[in-house]
């Protein structure tokens, strides 16, 4: 059977992701709704709260199947959810490459694992907070730890 995201792992994208119930366009010009979503989004359109959720979680069976089937050894709930936030985030093909799965497919330790996480913080060469705190937030996740409150702790200690 299909794994899926715990709600650990779906709170944290919605919270990366933010959330928009009126169709924009977003920077390239795509029709945009919910999370991100864009494959159904229209113009003019506005959607419930409950419809961004079931989009989202349509949208995230993909980055569950790359998880799925490219992680060749047993990974618990919080890894597994950790890595479907990661996959739906940077590409299935990004994560297929990454030394983060030859790490977790070679059995390392989970906190060898967990480091990976945080090189994938660049765009374009470029260091963004954004993602630095989601890529906090994931790894804590999937050392099993809690999430919001490493992410206190970053915003309260601005120098991590």
């Amino acid at each position: 059977t299909m794994r899926h995201i715990n709600e650990q792992g779906l709170a944290l994208i919605k919270e990366f992701e933010g959330c928009r119930l009126g169709a924009y366009l977003c920077p390239a010009g795509v029709p945009t709704i919910g999370y991100g979503h864009t494959r159904s989004a229209a113009m003019g359109q506005v959607i419930s709260e409950t419809e961004a959720d079931a989009l989202l979680r349509e949208d995230l069976r993909e980055a569950e199947e790359a998880v799925d089937r490219l992680v060749a050894v047993p990974i618990n709930e919080n890894q597994f959810s950790a890595l479907t936030s990661f996959v739906f985030n940077i590409g299935s093909g990004a994560f297929e490459r990454s030394t983060l799965l030859s790490m977790v497919n070679a059995g390392a330790e989970a906190d060898t694992v967990a480091a990976q996480f945080l090189r994938w913080n660049k765009a374009n060469g470029q260091e963004l907070p954004g993602l630095t705190r989601r890529r906090h937030a994931e790894r804590a996740l999937f050392l099993g730890q809690n999430w919001k409150l490493c992410l206190l702790k970053i915003s309260l200690n601005q120098n991590y």
